[in-house]
């Protein structure tokens, strides 16, 4: 695949002379260009944990020079977040230049996932991707949960370690991460590993005053955190004991949490100052995110179902532990829900990601996420997901095309300019994608800005007058690179069009219940009807097709089918939305 030209707006570093239209500089997404940071053996309660920003580590503006540029124009970093605190969009500001700390609340791991996991991951993921894009060097966290009550029962109903068994839904969860290409985080830190973190934290909250003992057991003490309930808008008296709360006679208030819980026979156990026991369940994410990032870092993130309790706890034990305990922003995405319910294993109204992609691409289901905004609701359906095939595989079918036509073309031939109007469509592309993404990653516009640029590619490839247009080759690769490189930043390139392309039809052919020599017959046989004028059969045919999701596409050179969103579907949708 050729370059681009710098006649536009590029997202991605280039090599050709600028022409037509002023510079523009860029970054190149770099997947090894995140950073790490040791683990502590004791939580460090001080300013000189690597993010901590010193003197000399200022913000001085929104914009970074590029390596690669050579001194030319600096590069434009502003983004815009929704940060749940403040409940409004903020401008983000990284406490160190150029560098930024992200933790996610991960999975607890005693089941496959759901596609209720997989919206928060991919949202985060397209958060990473994006920074990564904009040149900060990203550390991300994200645990995994291996000790809870919930691993715990189901070990028990399997006959199964609860460490073991979580640790192999743990790999489960990371193939469910590698199909809808995820990029992995900088450390996935566990529970089970970080013990010492975890009660040097309980030790450092109790030497604080702000949590008492009963018989093994170590709670939080709400009444001794006054902001207690800032991150959820909730007050101290609206609490009570509940989901993940201990009921306990003896505490001193039923809002009170557990940071230990002391062993129960058939339990897994660790040592503690208190006796046996394991954690509860907020203090290992105020743990582990102390341990690899400080008291004080840019992001945490996470399900809109943890501000509370969830990430009200974690703020409150953090505080507790470290009166410098500082997040800069709460991200929360929004739910799945299914005729307006929020999908959850608890409501046993889920679909697991494995289930959902036996019958569907993997980056189908990722387009689908990423096609609403991530703090707003969205309804799972087969229609959904039927639509974000078609529109994927028109997607690939473009660009492979486009491919097609430029590995037949000789490269050193070609100019090093293109007409006016494509780099405006370019330039108007790019400012459309980069203006959505910085305000508070507004995927939705960029995926519909796409529509105008994949017009152009097919009007250039397959119209007689895009045929024959002026420069048609470097316009291709001009608009094929340039959607490409968004495609990556939204995490959606496949590795191969052509592959991609063969599974969708493999997945289309599924849903059908048909095969490939199947259908073919069908076009034979509806071939065959049209050459004996038979038009009522050859419609009849076409439609049948049509109906389960097959399309066929005439031409001078033959027939041809590709997957489409089932007519039946479709019929049901329209009239479900009149």
């Amino acid at each position: 695949m050729a370059t681009l030209f710098r006649s536009y707006k590029p997202f991605l570093p280039l090599r050709f002379k600028l022409i037509h239209s002023k510079s523009y500089t860029s970054i190149s997404l770099n997947p090894k260009s995140n950073f790490r940071f040791r683990t502590f053996s004791a939580i460090n309660c001080s300013n000189n944990h690597p993010l901590a920003p010193s003197s000399e580590q200022i913000h001085t503006n929104n914009c970074v020079n590029d390596d690669n540029n050579n001194g030319r124009q600096k590069i434009n970093k502003e983004l815009w977040l929704h940060n749940s605190m403040s409940r409004q969009k903020e401008l983000f500001k990284p406490k160190i230049e150029g560098r930024v700390g992200m933790y996610v609340c991960g999975v607890t791991a005693y089941d496959l996932s759901h596609i209720g996991h997989a919206r928060v991951y991919v949202a985060f993921d397209v958060l990473y991707r994006y920074l990564k894009y904009l040149g900060y060097e990203v550390n991300y966290v994200r645990n995994f949960t291996d000790v809870d009550d919930k691993i715990i029962a189901r070990a028990n109903e399997l006959g199964e370690d609860p460490i073991s068994l979580s640790r192999r839904y743990c790999e489960e969860f990371n193939h469910d991460m590698r199909y809808l290409n995820c990029i992995p985080p900088s450390v996935e830190p566990r529970v089970s590993d970080h013990m010492l973190q975890i009660v040097d934290m309980i030790k450092q909250i109790l030497d604080n005053g702000c949590a008492y003992t009963i018989n093994g057991d170590v709670y939080f003490s709400v009444d001794k955190f006054p902001e207690y309930g800032r991150l959820s808008g909730r007050k101290l008296e609206d609490n009570r004991a509940g989901e993940r709360v201990a009921v306990n006679s003896m505490k001193k208030n039923p809002a009170d949490f557990a940071l230990w819980k002391s062993a129960k026979e058939g339990e897994p156990f660790w040592e503690s100052p208190w006796g046996r026991g394991r954690p509860g369940w907020h203090i290992e994410c105020s743990a582990m995110s102390a341990a690899y990032l400080g008291y004080s870092f840019d992001i945490h993130g996470g399900g809109m179902d943890l501000v509370f309790p969830h990430h009200e706890n974690e703020i409150a034990q953090s505080c507790a532990a470290c009166h410098q305990s500082s997040v800069s922003y709460w991200i929360h995405n929004g739910f799945v829900t299914i005729d307006s319910e929020k999908m959850s294993k608890s409501l046993g109204n889920f679909f697991t990601i494995r289930q959902v992609i036996e019958l569907y691409h993997p980056l189908a289901l990722r387009l689908f996420l990423i096609g609403t905004h991530y703090r707003s609701p969205i309804n799972y359906s087969d229609h959904q997901l039927e639509s974000a095939s078609d529109r994927i595989f028109y997607i690939y079918q473009t660009l492979h095309d486009c491919e097609c036509v430029l590995t037949q073309r000789d490269e050193t031939n070609w100019k090093d300019s293109i007409p006016l109007g494509i780099t405006s469509c370019i330039n108007k592309f790019h400012e459309e994608c980069s203006t959505s993404m910085s305000d508070d990653l507004h995927t939705p516009v960029a995926l519909a800005a796409m529509s105008e640029p994949l017009k152009i590619i097919n009007d250039l490839l397959h119209t007689r007058k895009g045929k024959k247009q002026e420069l048609r080759t470097e316009s291709l690769a001009a608009l094929g690179k340039t959607i490409k490189d968004v495609l990556t930043i939204l995490g959606l390139l496949p590795d191969s069009y052509s592959e991609a392309l063969q599974q969708l039809r493999d997945y289309a052919l599924k849903r059908a219940r048909l095969t490939e020599n199947q259908v073919e017959q069908k076009i034979e046989e509806r071939k065959g009807a049209r050459e004996n004028k038979e038009y009522e059969k050859s419609d009849a045919i076409r439609k049948d097709l049509a109906v389960v999701g097959i399309a066929l596409m005439d031409s001078p050179d033959g027939t041809i089918w590709r997957p489409a969103v089932p007519l039946a579907m479709q019929d049901h949708h329209s009239t479900t939305s009149t």
